[in-house]
């Protein structure tokens, strides 16, 4: 399920909202902060242990910066630091972006999920503490300036499209850093993961009339269109029940220039997924069978 998450919303609050309405299991594919709006990808039942393969692919994102104002979360929701202009033009923030279109290190918020000595990094900030977080490598495959609103303060609008675990707030902050100052977000919007849309997502609400009038697949995608940016074999009657039966397959299926360890969906003669397998050296193995 894609749905489109207005602003001032948890994921969490999305997934219980869904479950309460859908009565069954309900996971989602990446958080979106609570002032973040945009594409939220939901798994249904069986189908949440398919969000991993969906989490793993790129996203983009369109986001606004206020430049010359830092806060403790880099995001409008945090308290402000420090206030110094930061009159760039619109050249010099192309100019600075170029230097991140590529790998690049980036140091997690503190704001953020990850784990530092089995502590949420966002716990740890809630008591007003400050850990060493360990740079991690993350891909900028594309950063663009979309509109710059002149000011001493200029609100910066841009488009990026990155690696998952890439934070967006970070981003915006360490080009403000490129450029003298500082930034925070002020907007943020998911607007794709992989070849999932947010013009194809259903709010919030459609999600829970259709659930509630016995209409729920019609705000569903198949777990087919849903994996679509994994390459696809298809495999005849015989194939099928010795992938259900957890099979490895030999490597001979596996098409040309896919490298070892990627993931490829199993589709039976229709088309429907049966199972996602891994490629090994040697063969195909299984790393999620539909029942």
């Amino acid at each position: 399920m894609l749905i489109d998450k207005p602003k001032g919303w948890t994921s969490h609050d999305v997934v219980a909202k869904v479950r309460s309405s859908v009565g069954a299991k309900v996971g989602h594919a990446g958080t979106l902060d609570p002032m973040a709006t945009g594409l939220l990808v939901l798994g249904i039942g069986g189908a949440t242990r398919l969000l991993r393969f969906v989490q793993a692919a790129d996203k983009e994102y369109l986001a606004t910066a206020l430049f010359g104002v830092a806060t403790d979360s880099l995001d409008a929701d945090g308290a402000i630091l420090s206030r110094e202009p930061l009159p760039v033009t619109a050249e010099e923030v192309d100019i600075a972006m170029e230097r991140f279109r590529s790998e690049i290190m980036q140091v997690p918020p503190m704001v953020s999920a990850r784990r530092v000595e089995g502590r949420r990094l966002y716990e740890l900030a809630r008591e007003g503490k400050v850990v060493e977080r360990e740079a991690r490598p993350v891909m900028i495959h594309r950063f663009e300036l979309v509109d710059l609103a002149p000011s001493d303060y200029p609100e910066v609008t841009f488009r990026t499209v990155c690696s998952t675990g890439t934070y967006v707030r970070t981003l915006a902050d360490d080009l403000a850093r490129a450029l003298g100052g500082r930034a925070h977000l002020i907007a943020l919007r998911r607007v794709r993961i992989g070849g999932l849309d947010v013009s194809d997502a259903v709010s919030i609400d459609d999600a829970v009339d259709a659930a509630e009038a016995n209409a729920i697949e019609r705000v569903l995608l198949t777990p087919t269109v849903a994996l679509g940016d994994l390459p696809e074999i298809r495999v005849d009657d015989a194939m099928v029940a010795a992938v259900r039966n957890g099979r490895e397959l030999p490597g001979i299926l596996m098409p040309d220039g896919i490298d070892p360890d990627s993931c490829i969906r199993i589709g039976d003669r229709h088309g429907d997924l049966v199972a996602v397998y891994r490629r090994g050296h040697a063969a195909l193995k299984p790393e999620v069978v539909l029942s």
